[in-house]
Order: C-alpha cells, then sequence, then structure tokens
C-alpha cells in the first residue's frame, strides 16, 4: 500500500475558491480512508511543502480549476507540477498555493516529489477585495457533495498502486 496525502486547497475568502478546503472538511467528517491523509491546507502552501517532505507516495490535491466548463463541473486531472515545462493556468485566483513552488521547496528541502493527480472543479466567482464571496456558489456547493466519493475513490486506487480511471476527463 502507497501513502497518499490528499490536500484541500483555496481560500475561503473568495468564494468558490474554497471548494477544496469544502471537500476536505467534509471528508474529514467521514470514516478515515487506510493509508490516507487527508488535510485542510487553505492558503498555507509552505505547510503542504514541508508534510510532503515526510514522504507520501501520491499526493491528491482538490482545488478550483478554470478550464471553461459549465460551473460546478468536476474533472480529474493528471498535471505535472514538477516539470520545468510552464504549467497551464489550472488553478484559480492566486490563494497561496502554488503547486509548481510547492514542489521545488519539496526538492529543496530534500524531499521527493511525489505522484500527483487534481480534482478540480469549474467555479462560478470569487468575489472581490471590494465585496468578498464568503459562500460557494450554488453549483459549487452541489459539487462539493459529488467531489467527495470521487476523490475517495481515486484515494484508495492510488494508495493500491492504481492509475485512477478519470484522469483527464471533465465528471
Amino acid at each position: 500500500m502507497k501513502r497518499v496525502l490528499v490536500a484541500g486547497v483555496g481560500n475561503v475568502f473568495l468564494g468558490d475558491d474554497a471548494f477544496g478546503v469544502k471537500v476536505v472538511r467534509a471528508l474529514l467528517r467521514r470514516p478515515p480512508l487506510p493509508n490516507v491523509t487527508v488535510r485542510d491546507f487553505g492558503i498555507r502552501g509552505l505547510d503542504l511543502a514541508h508534510t510532503l517532505v515526510d514522504g507520501f507516495d501520491a499526493l491528491l490535491l482538490v482545488d478550483t480549476v478554470q478550464r471553461g466548463h459549465a460551473p460546478g463541473t468536476l474533472s480529474v486531472l493528471e498535471p505535472d507540477f514538477a516539470s520545468d515545462e510552464p504549467t497551464p493556468d489550472l488553478l484559480g485566483p492566486s490563494h497561496g498555493v502554488d503547486p509548481c513552488r510547492v514542489f521545488a521547496l519539496v526538492q529543496a528541502l530534500g524531499g521527493t516529489v511525489p505522484k500527483a493527480r487534481l480534482v478540480g472543479c469549474e467555479p462560478l466567482g470569487f468575489g472581490s477585495d471590494a465585496e468578498p464571496m464568503l459562500d460557494l456558489s450554488a453549483p459549487v456547493r452541489g459539487a462539493v457533495a459529488r467531489a467527495v466519493p470521487l476523490v475517495e475513490q481515486i484515494a484508495l486506487e492510488l494508495s493500491a498502486g492504481l492509475a485512477p480511471v478519470h484522469a483527464q476527463g471533465g465528471v
């Protein structure tokens, strides 16, 4: 069995950007999965990097993604955040967790970059500095309930060493 970290990231003061945080908070209310650690990292990229240095075999990142789909659409991606190639702008507004920087820090601290998957949700809105959006939009709120069993399934597949079957598709 492989050790898997499910990391919810996002800013709870930026509306739909809180998707990843809301999903992991829902997961934490469910029975734990074997060999799977679930954590709410919010906007703490440095904390995520230090946690990854502890030696996980796989990372399942849960966040918003902007891919041009309808709001609330879930996507499972296999991004290569550790490559030297520029990563497409998959994530929502700048919320303090840049996976490329997190992985570079993991390597600088002597850790190994794990295999990564991303479960993302297409956002509807983030609010603004002038008008913060403190709740998820209706389509993203509905996507949280659909994302929980999906994240559990992928985490179990990763911990068993299997390739998730949903990679690159919208759900």
